[in-house]
């Protein structure tokens, strides 16, 4: 693991390197899309607009995976570099275990409360059965869905990405072949599309299980202690992704209510295949930033000041010449992309001209998806978490709150732009103060 992230990067050896995580993360995205393609075009839009609504308990359990991903990740990745690999197996091997854990239990509580969860998200009379045979099948796979989240990072720290990648690949096919076998033969409805991503999700849970049940590396699974304060502080670490994910159901949440007052289930269904896309293109920041924490940590840890510095100027003009180019792409094709999604005229209508206002956001979101990422790969969970809050929460609540009281449903299209490009004054005032001015920065 060692010799692959303790190098000096240049462009294409650093972004060879996070590649497979950046195809992981765009491939788990489409976990989620897939299933919404088949659902909105052999089941129906309300249908799409229910599995839309129930979302928010899925986010739940993708964001406590993730925050214990990231942030133990980190930690993992830092006692690596220095040289403490015994401390990093057993930290890793305690993460998973309170991962799996924590999932059973969301697992139990939403088949216990199931009926007043789906009322409560939002669903009418008429989509609460869909919602229902939705989360009842995919909580289920709540474990195998953290698993999956934290071997896509620990495989990156291991050194085996590539592997992760292979995975990624194959349980995305696996989901898309079984979708069309569940939903569109078997007429299985939404329930078919919950089973698909379940058993997607079991391919990389199980075979990350068995790679790490052996020495076959730096990292695998051993006896250990749990240790209150590491698992304290990969939970601070990881508190900022852990925000971004469980704000993705706030906001959802806060979407569909709105949407459903004005504009109805056709609504719901637009700013549902608004929400693929942004899920779709923030997958590949998020990627990226998965794919190069570990070098980042590593050389922190190493206290590699040049080689962090050179780290960091490559991310960050990697990262602003794609967002340049994902606006310019998705406001071309937004026609395409929703015609992928829907067939329904009122539900195109409302999604098209939503998605080129909407898609604006790209220009700002990758910038600060790496910012926060950077902070928490340098165990700087604070900033971290106060970038990741303020695009995904404060700033979005209040833009998506007030903006449709004045403008309609045009405001609720400028929203995520509006929060996004606030975030970004944030973010860029926390490069200069701990990158770029030279009297007060403290990594480089």
């Amino acid at each position: 693991m060692s010799t692959s992230i303790n190098q000096n990067f240049t462009t294409r050896s650093l972004l060879k390197f996070a590649l497979p995580s950046i195809i992981m993360m765009v491939f788990m995205s489409c976990y989620t899309i897939v299933d919404g393609i088949f659902v909105s075009r052999f089941v129906g839009s309300n249908a799409l607009s229910a599995v839309n609504i129930v979302y928010p308990i899925e986010g739940i359990v993708v964001a406590l995976a993730t925050m214990l991903a990231t942030g133990g990740n980190a930690i993992i990745s830092k006692h690596l570099g220095q040289g403490k690999p015994k401390e990093a197996r057993a930290f890793m091997t305690q993460f998973i275990l309170i991962g799996l854990a924590t999932s059973l239990l969301i697992a139990i509580l939403v088949l216990l409360f199931l009926t007043p969860i789906c009322r409560a998200l939002g669903s009418t009379e008429a989509l609460l059965s869909d919602c229902q045979s939705y989360l009842k099948v995919l909580i289920l796979f709540a474990p195998a869905c953290v698993l999956q989240i934290f071997f896509q990072s620990f495989f990156v720290t291991a050194g085996k990405p590539n592997l992760g990648l292979f995975l990624m690949i194959g349980a995305g096919l696996l989901n898309g072949v079984l979708d069309y076998i569940l939903i569109v033969p078997l007429n299985m409805g939404v329930s078919g599309a919950a089973i698909a991503t379940g058993i997607g999700q079991l391919l990389p849970a199980v075979v990350g299980i068995l790679f790490f049940l052996k020495p076959r590396s730096d990292l695998y699974f051993t006896p250990f202690r749990f240790h209150l304060k590491v698992i304290g502080e990969a939970c601070y670490n990881g508190s900022s992704e852990m925000v971004s994910q469980l704000s993705n159901s706030i906001v959802t949440f806060l979407f569909n209510i709105i949407l459903i007052r004005l504009a109805g289930a056709s609504g719901v269904a637009a700013i549902t295949i608004l929400l693929y896309g942004q899920f779709l293109f923030n997958a590949f920041f998020m990627g990226l930033s998965i794919g190069v924490s570990p070098v980042i940590g590593f050389q922190y840890g190493a206290e590699q000041k040049e080689h962090l510095r050179n780290t960091y100027k490559i991310i960050m003009k990697f990262t602003c010449i794609c967002s340049v180019f994902m606006v310019v792409l998705s406001v071309l094709c937004s026609g395409f992309i929703v015609s992928v999604f829907t067939k329904d005229s009122a539900t195109f209508e409302l999604a098209s001209v939503g998605f080129r206002i909407f898609a604006v956001n790209f220009l700002f979101s990758g910038i600060n998806i790496i910012s926060s990422g950077i902070f928490t790969a340098l165990s700087n969970g604070k900033v971290s978490a106060i970038i990741s809050f303020s695009r995904t929460l404060f700033f979005l609540v209040i833009c998506l709150v007030t903006f449709p009281y004045f403008l309609g449903i045009t405001g609720v299209w400028l929203a995520v732009p509006a929060a996004e490009f606030l975030t970004l004054i944030l973010s860029g005032w926390m490069h200069w103060k701990y990158f770029i001015n030279k009297e007060n920065k403290q990594y480089f």
